[in-house]
């Protein structure tokens, strides 16, 4: 993870564009992310089945959507830009990946499809129509960086690269641990970094977990915003930790389960 990520928009092809949260109370996860983050619920339309975006000072930070338990996941889900999602559902198969939802129009929004890799984390695209993608990313209360958690580093990116074209640059872990792989979009050289590869038995955290996707959202004060998450009902599952040089992150889980990260970089508080 580094210092200063660079989710921009416009967004390049093959970067993070929306992230989206299946919860079965929308009324409960709403109020759990105002206290926590300020964001406020507006509904995407009658014919949106309950979708809504959580806006930041009427910015789209994030969206939602209500999902019965028996249906989903309660989960944070990740979705990036694609300019034509029918090639990139090709593109998937050829790598070894599955399509779990084809190629499809949201009404004059845009077009989405959902996939897993070829290790089997969770992830979707959105090929933008109207909405161009989140309009606030990189600042307190907003997306700011992703981490796949994979059993097999080295085919979970050759399977990235297959299908986005994902480059990706090396760092010693502060701890001396190892390496940390970060990634970024095709030709937009290491400052355009979105987020990293961890290997998933390598952090206790994320040991019941299968393959997945985690967002970071950035925060001024992680020991704050972990407080305050507590007393709105949600679960730490990594307190507030330290990263030499990068920052502080925390790890929680929201009333129904969510699981999400916080990070407060090193020019975003003391």
């Amino acid at each position: 993870m580094k210092e200063s990520t660079m989710l921009t928009s416009p967004y390049a092809p093959g970067s993070p564009i929306w992230v989206e949260l299946s919860t079965p109370d929308i009324e409960g996860a709403t109020a759990f992310y105002n206290g926590l983050f300020g964001w406020t619920f507006v509904s995407a339309g009658p014919d949106t089945g309950g979708y809504g975006l959580l806006r930041l000072g009427g910015r789209t930070a994030a969206a939602a959507m209500p999902m019965p338990t028996d249906e989903g996941p309660t989960a944070w889900f990740l979705f990036f830009r694609t300019t034509d999602a029918d090639a990139t559902a090709k593109a998937v198969h050829q790598a070894g990946g599955s399509v779990l939802l084809g190629p499809t129009d949201v009404m004059e929004f845009g077009r989405m499809a959902v996939f897993s890799d070829s290790v089997g984390a969770r992830f979707a695209v959105w090929q933008p129509g109207s909405t161009k993608g989140l309009d606030v990313v990189d600042e307190p209360g907003s997306l700011c960086w992703c981490e796949l958690y994979t059993p097999d580093e080295g085919a979970a990116y050759a399977f990235y690269h297959a299908v986005f074209g994902w480059e990706t640059t090396s760092m010693p872990m502060p701890d001396g641990s190892g390496t940390y792989r970060m990634t970024h979009p095709a030709g937009r050289g290491p400052e355009a970094m979105f987020g990293g590869f961890v290997t998933l038995g390598s952090d206790p955290a994320e040991a019941g977990s299968g393959p997945h996707w985690q967002i970071y959202f950035a925060v001024t004060d992680c020991d704050a915003s972990v407080s305050t998450a507590r007393k709105l009902g949600g679960t730490v599952r990594v307190a507030p930790t330290d990263i030499e040089g990068v920052g502080r992150f925390a790890k929680l889980t929201d009333p129904c389960g969510a699981r999400f990260a916080l990070m407060q970089g090193v020019d975003q508080g003391a």
